[in-house]
């Protein structure tokens, strides 16, 4: 099987630089995959990403190293198995509250008889290799998304579910259950005070920590903190940042807007 280099990484105590997609487009991802990211999520959540072309998207990854994960819209097994069956290394599956919800994420992952994942792997087996059946239960990532305040207070319940491999917080769901506004690289205490609780029980149970976060300046923070998965905002965000901050260059030395140069 194709090697999972993250869990290699986090055998070496490294941390796993990771990109974010929620544009629906093959070449977007192909892109992002030659930027040096050691992973990239296609987002089928809160992108506009359908299951046709996040099959697309992961071909185009596959043209690079970059390890291929994908985020769930739920905690649905039927959704869970036909995105790892199309080749992804690796779920994130949000709003994860409870130890059965868990084990629940884990057993859909998992063929048997370690969970009820079943057989179909149409394009996992290209991607991965003809023992993919034999090497997936153990290499294929389970990342539940810690954003609530009830999985903050479970956190010893969930992470010391077997199978569970890392965490995913979020930080605008967690702000919003906190009673703060939603944003990222959050300085607000109580999100801040719940992060750092997160990555320390992460330590106890010997799980991986990640955050999403808005900038690299926040990810190195948290990388200071004891992340280990650090994502840095998303290709759309990439988009629209660089371009207003092109246009602002342009606009700021050309004439007013609406006037033309006198020749």
């Amino acid at each position: 099987m194709r090697e999972n280099t993250l869990k290699s990484m986090w055998a070496r105590g490294e941390t796993v630089v990771n990109g974010w997609l929620s544009i629906p487009s093959a070449f977007s991802a192909e892109v992002m995959a030659h930027q040096g990211f050691d992973s990239l999520v296609v987002d089928m959540q809160h992108g506009v990403v359908d299951y046709q072309v996040a099959v697309t998207m992961l071909q185009a990854i596959s043209t690079t190293r970059v390890i291929p994960l994908a985020r769930v819209p739920w905690n649905d097994p039927a959704r869970l198995m036909k995105i790892l069956d199309a080749g992804v290394y690796g779920v994130i599956c949000p709003m994860v509250n409870t130890r059965a919800q868990a084990e629940a994420l884990v057993q859909a992952s998992k063929y048997p008889p370690r969970g009820f994942r079943s057989w179909g792997p149409v394009r996992a087996s290209l991607y991965g290799g003809a023992d993919y059946g034999d090497r997936a239960n153990d290499d294929i990532i389970v990342m539940p998304m810690i954003e609530t305040k009830e999985a903050v207070d479970n956190l010893d319940d969930i992470l010391s579910v077997p199978g569970v491999d890392a965490i995913y917080v979020g930080p605008s769901d967690l702000s919003l259950a906190l009673g703060c506004k939603p944003r990222l690289d959050q300085t607000d205490a109580p999100v801040v005070e719940a992060q750092q609780k997160i990555v320390e029980a992460c330590r106890r149970h010997g799980v991986v920590a990640g955050i999403h976060n808005a900038t690299a300046a926040y990810a190195v923070k948290m990388v200071a903190a004891g992340y280990r998965f650090v994502t840095l905002a998303s290709d759309s965000r990439f988009m629209a940042a660089k371009a207003a901050e092109e246009v602002a260059v342009t606009r700021k030395s050309g004439p007013p807007a609406g006037k033309l140069p006198a020749y």
